[in-house]
Formats: structure tokens, C-alpha cells, sequence
């Protein structure tokens, strides 16, 4: 049997699926489908500072082979969270990853910080955000301000940060150096990218909010090509690829490209127990192909 084990930052994962942040919930409903325990680690939905109700509807789009979402980071606040919901999923037995994010930096700073003392395996830095000191531009795709934020949570941190990357760049290496600089332990890869949609009858934009985020099938070539190229860029860091994932081969391509660990999204709004099957799936090819270790499929593509 393939030893399914990898190591993020330090952190052993019990294998490499991951459920993405936004599209799990706080982890609580799915258990009524899966045995959350058999996952390598899930991501809780995005915390802030302060509760955050979300855009207004319509916040979600079908579209070709996707969906485009801008339901706007809505939580309870990480205060609310830790009262309410962190006492029911703690025990789980997986590792747990919490999503971050902020208008500012005081606002990443703050929500690391109350965080810290919990049994949180790992933090996820969402720079996905607009930074509202410095005329709303976001957080990812500056890297001066990227490097900043990194380095401003990780001076508090007493957990390992991996950064997730927003593919809205002109060239995905340059942000992953960024923030390697300011003090990144492993990196996750693709966020959204933003799109649109018009409802042509009415000359009108589907969503309320006129963009949104497009994930699923859509986007796969280009989150595998994202991550080729940081893994080309020899950072040293863990990457964990995310984008379009539906199939346990899907995973196996990300890691081939040169992910160590794969996150699975909008999978699960189609079929809740998706991540669990993408895994069993994962194993399998691993075992076809004669693997001994799954971690040598990281990085193995072949270009000759």
C-alpha cells in the first residue's frame, strides 16, 4: 500500500486532500456525510475581525464547467466563532487549518492573535483582500503589501502561515517570492479568479455585486500551470494546489506539477463527500502507478 502521509510546514497530514476554505463551512454539516477524520486537513471558512454579513444576492452563478461566487467573506467574526463553533469541531481528529483574512493589517494581526492559543494546526493568509489603508488594492496582487502583511502576522504567529496566492497577477512567481520573503511557510494556490456574468434579456449583471470569483473545471489549466511555474521558481516552500479539482487523477495532475498537497472546493457543492472520494481515488492511481510514498509524485513532471 502507498504511504499516503505528507508533511506542510512541519504539520503531517494524514494524506494530501484538503477541503478549501469558503467551501466548507466550519466543517460541522459535513460530517453527516463523510468521516471528516479521513481527510488530510479541511480549512474553515474565511475569519475576520469583526462579523461580516456578505454581499447581497444573487451572490452565486453557474457558468461553463464553474461558478462564480461573491458572497463576500460573510462569518460570524472570530470572536463569535470561538465561542460558538470552535467547541464543537476542535476534537476532530485531522488537522485543522484557519483561513484569515482583513481589511488591514491590524485586522490579520488581531484575528492570528486570538487564534494562537487554540489547537489550530496551521494559519491560511488570505491576501485576496482589499486593503482598505491603501486605496482598496488587494493585499495579493501588490508585492510590497503582499511581503508586508506576511511578515506583520508572522512576527505573532505561533502557528506555521501558508499564503494563499490570488491568481489576478502578471506573473504568480514573483507574488510567491513575495511572500516567501516575508516569512511564508508553504504556499496554497489558486484563489478565484474574478469574472463576470450578464443576463442578456435584462442587459443586466447576474450578480449583485457585478464580479465574482470563478472556480471549478474552468479554471484547471490555469491553476496547473500557476503552480508549475512557483514550483519552477525553487522557493523551498510546500505547495498546496488548489483550482478545478474534481477527480482523484485531478489531484494526482496538481501534484505532479508540482503541488505536495491539493486542495478540493467546488467539488463539494456538487457532492458533500467529494474530498473523501477524490482521496480513495488518489490512492488508488498511487497504488497503480507502484507508488511507495505519495510524496514522490510532487514535482515528477516529465518535459523531456
Amino acid at each position: 500500500m502507498t504511504d499516503m502521509r505528507v508533511n506542510i510546514a512541519g504539520v503531517e497530514l494524514k494524506n494530501p486532500i484538503i477541503t478549501a476554505s469558503g467551501t466548507f463551512g466550519f466543517a460541522e454539516e459535513y460530517g453527516l456525510y463523510m468521516d471528516l477524520s479521513r481527510l488530510g486537513a479541511f480549512t474553515l471558512k474565511a475569519l475576520t475581525r469583526e462579523p461580516r454579513m456578505g454581499n447581497p444576492p444573487v451572490r452565486i452563478a453557474e457558468t461553463a464547467s464553474g461558478i462564480l461566487n461573491s458572497v463576500g467573506l460573510q462569518n460570524p467574526g472570530v470572536d463569535e466563532f470561538l465561542r460558538t463553533a470552535w467547541p464543537r469541531i476542535k476534537d476532530i481528529d485531522t488537522v485543522k487549518i484557519a483561513n484569515i483574512a482583513g481589511a488591514c493589517v491590524e485586522d490579520y494581526i488581531y484575528v492570528a492573535e486570538r487564534l494562537n492559543d487554540t489547537a489550530i494546526d496551521l494559519f491560511e493568509v488570505n491576501v485576496s483582500c482589499p486593503n482598505v489603508k491603501h486605496g482598496g488594492v488587494n493585499f495579493g496582487t501588490d508585492e510590497r503589501t503582499l511581503r508586508r502583511v506576511v511578515e506583520e502576522v508572522k512576527k505573532i504567529s505561533r502557528k506555521p502561515l501558508i499564503v494563499k496566492l490570488t491568481p489576478n497577477v502578471t506573473h504568480i512567481a514573483d507574488m510567491a517570492k513575495a511572500a516567501a520573503d516575508g516569512g511564508a511557510d508553504a504556499l496554497s494556490l489558486i484563489n478565484t479568479i474574478t469574472g463576470m456574468a450578464v443576463n442578456a434579456a435584462t442587459r443586466k449583471p447576474v450578480l449583485a455585486n457585478v464580479t465574482g470569483g470563478l472556480s471549478g473545471p474552468a479554471i484547471k489549466p490555469v491553476a496547473l500551470r500557476m503552480v508549475w511555474e512557483v514550483y519552477r521558481a525553487n522557493l523551498g516552500l510546500p505547495i498546496i494546489g488548489m483550482g478545478g479539482i474534481m477527480t482523484g487523477e485531478d489531484a494526482a495532475e496538481f501534484m505532479i506539477a508540482g503541488a505536495d498537497a491539493v486542495m478540493v472546493g467546488t467539488a463539494t457543492m456538487r457532492n458533500p463527500s467529494a474530498a473523501e472520494e477524490i482521496g480513495f481515488e488518489l490512492e488508488r492511481f498511487a497504488g497503480k502507478a507502484g507508488l511507495e510514498r505519495i510524496c514522490e509524485l510532487a514535482g515528477s513532471l516529465n518535459i523531456e
